[in-house]
C-alpha cells in the first residue's frame, strides 16, 4: 500500500498504487475554490455531470465532475458560457489516467447570472403554486417547542434569544452554515433532523447580505423541504431587494431574528394583555358591586331605623294612652265609691244598705285587683311585658326563632333575637 511505500527509502509503486498515493495528496493538499467559464457540459447516464471550465483567455482548461447528489443540492443548472465558482479537489481517474477537478459545490459567479437564476427559479416555483398564500399554515398560538436553524456564530442567535419572551419556550437549535453553497447541505440535514423531533414550529434565520451570499436560501431543494415540513416554518432572513425563495415558501417570513422572536411572542403577549384587561374588568365590576351593595345596605339601615323609630313612637303612644285609661278608670271608681258612700250617709234608701255595702265591698275588691294588676305595678315588681310582632306574648306558640322580641320593663325596652324556644311539658 502507498502508506507503507512512503516509509521505504526508494519505494517502487505500481501504477494503481502511485495514482492512489497522488489522490491522497491531492485531496489533502489540493482542495481549493476555482472559477472559470464553462466550455463544455455532458450529463452522465447516472446523473453525474461532466464539464470543463477555462480561463477567459482560453489558455487553460480543467475537466470537472460533480456527483448527482451534490449537483442537485447546488440548484445550479450548468450551461456553456456560465462563470462558475467551484469548491472541491483534483482527482486522477485511474482507468484512464485523466485528471479532473471533483467539485463538491458549484455556484454562479456575477450578479447578473445570479439574478437570472433567481428569477427563473422563482417563476418556476410560482407556477407550481409553492408560494400561494392558501397553502401557508398558521403559526400556532402559544407555541412552546421551537426548533431553530442558524449559525451559532454571530449576533443572530443572541438577538433571537434576547428578544424571546419568558414564556417557558423550549428551544432546540441545530448549528448550520448560512452562507456559501456548503450551507445548503447543512441546512437540509438540519431540516431533516427536525422532522423527527418534537417541535411545534421551525425557525430558520440569518442576517442580511448580498444576492451572492443569499444563494443558499434560493435553493430549490430547500424550498421544497420547507413546503413539505410537517409543522409551520418561520424564515427570518434579511433582504434588500429580492426576498429569498425559502422565505416566500415559508408559512411566515420576517426580516430579522428579533422579528422571529416577536412573532413567537405575539400570542403570549396578547394573552397577557387580555388577562390584564379581564383582571381590570373583574376588579372594576367587583368595586361597582361593592359600591352598589354598600348603598343598598345604607338605605336598608336607614329604613330599619325609620321603622324602629316609628314602632317605638307608636308604642309610646299606646303606653301613654293605656296609663291615661287606667288613671281615668281608677278615678271613676273612686268617684263612684264616694258617691255611694254619700248615698249611704244620707240614708236615701235604707233597704239597700246591705246591697250598697256589698257593692262597695266588691268595688273595693275590684280596686285592689286593678291596683295589684296594674301593669306599671307589675313592672316595678320585676315583671315584664313581652311583645312579638306588636302582640303581647302569652304562649311560646305565638313566637318563632329568628324573630325579634320586644321586652317592656319599668324603665325601658329591650329588643332581642329569639334563638331557641323550649316548651314546658
Amino acid at each position: 500500500m502507498p502508506e507503507k511505500k512512503e516509509l521505504e527509502l526508494n519505494p517502487v509503486f505500481s501504477v494503481s498504487e502511485y495514482i492512489e498515493f497522488l489522490n491522497i495528496g491531492l485531496k489533502k493538499f489540493g482542495a481549493a475554490k476555482i472559477t472559470g467559464e464553462v466550455s463544455s457540459v455532458k450529463m452522465g447516464p447516472t446523473g453525474h455531470v461532466y464539464f470543463a471550465v477555462k480561463d477567459k483567455s482560453g489558455n487553460a482548461l480543467v475537466n470537472c465532475i460533480i456527483w448527482r447528489n451534490n449537483y442537485n443540492l447546488c440548484g445550479v443548472k450548468i450551461e456553456i458560457g456560465q462563470e462558475l465558482i467551484m469548491n472541491g479537489c483534483p482527482d486522477i481517474y485511474a482507468p484512464r489516467g485523466t485528471l479532473s477537478f471533483k467539485a463538491k459545490t458549484i455556484e454562479l459567479k456575477g450578479e447578473g447570472a445570479l439574478k437570472k437564476a433567481y428569477d427563473e427559479l422563482k417563476n418556476k416555483l410560482t407556477e407550481e403554486g409553492l408560494f400561494k398564500e392558501e397553502k401557508k399554515r398558521a403559526i400556532p398560538n402559544f407555541p412552546e417547542k421551537i426548533g431553530v436553524i442558524t449559525s451559532k456564530q454571530g449576533a443572530v442567535i443572541h438577538d433571537f434569544l434576547n428578544n424571546l419572551g419568558k414564556y417557558g419556550f423550549k428551544t432546540k437549535m441545530i448549528d448550520a452554515r448560512v452562507e456559501g453553497q456548503e450551507a445548503v447541505k447543512e441546512i437540509l440535514n438540519a431540516i431533516k433532523s427536525f422532522e423527527n423531533k418534537d417541535i411545534e414550529v421551525l425557525a430558520i434565520m440569518r442576517g442580511g447580505g448580498s444576492l451572492e451570499s443569499m444563494m443558499p436560501f434560493n435553493n430549490e431543494v430547500l424550498v421544497r423541504a420547507i413546503v413539505d415540513f410537517p409543522v409551520p416554518v418561520i424564515v427570518g432572513v434579511g433582504h434588500d431587494k429580492d426576498i429569498s425563495l425559502i422565505a416566500l415558501a415559508a408559512d411566515a417570513m420576517v426580516s430579522t431574528p428579533t422579528a422571529v422572536a416577536n412573532l413567537l411572542n405575539q400570542s403570549w403577549d396578547q394573552a397577557i394583555l387580555l388577562l390584564e384587561r379581564r383582571e381590570r374588568y373583574i376588579i372594576d365590576n367587583y368595586e361597582e358591586i361593592v359600591t352598589d351593595a354598600s348603598l343598598i345596605l345604607e338605605q336598608s339601615l336607614r329604613t330599619i331605623y325609620e321603622i324602629k323609630d316609628l314602632i317605638f313612637e307608636k308604642y309610646r303612644k299606646i303606653d301613654t294612652n293605656t296609663r291615661i285609661a287606667f288613671q281615668n278608670f281608677a278615678y271613676c271608681l273612686q268617684k263612684t265609691e264616694i258617691n255611694l258612700k254619700s248615698l249611704w250617709s244620707k240614708s236615701i234608701v235604707l233597704k239597700f244598705e246591705s246591697f250598697i255595702s256589698t257593692v262597695s265591698q266588691k268595688i273595693e275588691n275590684i280596686t285592689k285587683i286593678i291596683f295589684f294588676n296594674n301593669p306599671e305595678r307589675q313592672l316595678k315588681l320585676g315583671y315584664s311585658i313581652a311583645r312579638f310582632n306588636g302582640k303581647i306574648v302569652k304562649s311560646v306558640g305565638s313566637v318563632s326563632t329568628g324573630g325579634d322580641l320586644d321586652i317592656r320593663l319599668v324603665d325601658g325596652l329591650i329588643v332581642s333575637k329569639i334563638k331557641k324556644i323550649n316548651k314546658i311539658k
